[in-house]
């Protein structure tokens, strides 16, 4: 009787869902999601490639810059296969490797950019804190051992998901909010208790993120303080005009992502379309929206890119 009941309610697959009540113009859809993908990926790689050719923007902003493109195009194309797989051919269906390889990924990525996020706080605190030792500060050994920390840190928070998520088995109605697996989203899909799983997720939310947001805002502190206790008006303009990318990126990046994280733990039925609303702007809007903010406010970078497609 046992084998039986296993059989009846545990799924070799989770379904996928795009825009729901939308089926019949799900490929209508998809267009400006293609665009949204191609935006992201030729926009982050174009600022990755001139940020490489170009001596002279081989400084910490700009590889701080370079290493947040890498994780917005990693961030793009771990949610691209599925998410046009549904809306273009109406495919839902999603093995558990599969999707756990997917979240493992998405959430890995998501917090690499979170810490890229804290980083770029850092630099600009440095810069505008301590200009005259910011060049020794910020040093290209102390830049990438600073980045591989922040990596391995996430690394290792993120890898027990997928086998958390491995061990339990799944009731049969898989089918999920998103066009694309998120672990707080899948652990709700098992038959077991699933306390650990929770806890843990919770409490890496509040490792990461949490602690990322506090001393982005606490590196914002005492830069408004540096910046107020200048005394040329001229001078704290330019020194903030140099961080307004920068507060775009934070602002695109936590408020979806904090907002989501509440909804799926907390929410009820009556926030399921701005549950999915906000899955879509935390990992769309990011690698769409970064290049394209900072291309704008660097004039040394949109030069460069100028020069790039009108010579």
């Amino acid at each position: 009787m046992s084998a039986v009941n296993d059989t009846k309610f545990n799924s070799a697959v989770f379904l996928l869902t795009g825009i729901p009540g939308q089926d019949n113009i799900h490929r209508w859809i998809s267009i400006p999601f293609c665009l949204i993908y191609v935006i992201s990926i030729l926009g982050n790689s174009v600022i990755l490639f001139i940020i490489k050719i170009d001596p002279s923007l081989h400084k910490p902003m700009y590889i701080f810059l370079s290493m947040l493109a890498v994780t917005d195009l990693g961030l793009s194309i771990s949610t691209m296969p599925t998410t046009l797989r549904l809306l273009l051919f109406k495919s839902r269906e999603i093995s558990h490797d599969a999707c756990f390889a997917q979240l493992f990924f998405i959430h890995l990525l998501s917090h690499i950019e979170s810490s890229m996020l804290l980083l770029m706080a850092f630099d600009r605190f440095v810069a505008i804190s301590n200009p005259l030792r910011y060049a020794s500060i910020l040093s290209p050994p102390r830049i990438a051992g600073m980045g591989l920390f922040f990596v391995l840190r996430s690394v290792a928070l993120i890898v027990p998901l997928p086998f958390l998520l491995k061990r339990f088995q799944y009731c049969r109605a898989n089918v999920l909010s998103h066009s694309y697996c998120l672990h707080q989203e899948v652990m709700k899909m098992a038959c077991s208790d699933i306390t650990v799983n929770s806890i843990y997720g919770l409490s890496i939310e509040l490792l990461m993120v949490g602690l990322d947001s506090l001393l982005i805002f606490l590196s914002y502190v005492i830069i408004l303080k540096t910046v107020l206790s200048v005394a040329s008006h001229a001078e704290r303009l330019r020194a903030l005009k140099t961080c307004i990318s920068h507060i775009c990126a934070v602002l695109l990046f936590y408020i979806p992502e904090i907002g989501l994280s509440v909804i799926h733990r907390f929410g009820n039925s009556s926030s399921h379309f701005l549950q999915i609303l906000l899955g879509y702007i935390f990992l769309l809007v990011p690698p769409l929206m970064n290049p394209i903010v900072y291309s704008v406010k660097s004039k040394h970078l949109r030069s460069r890119i100028i020069r790039l497609f009108i010579k």
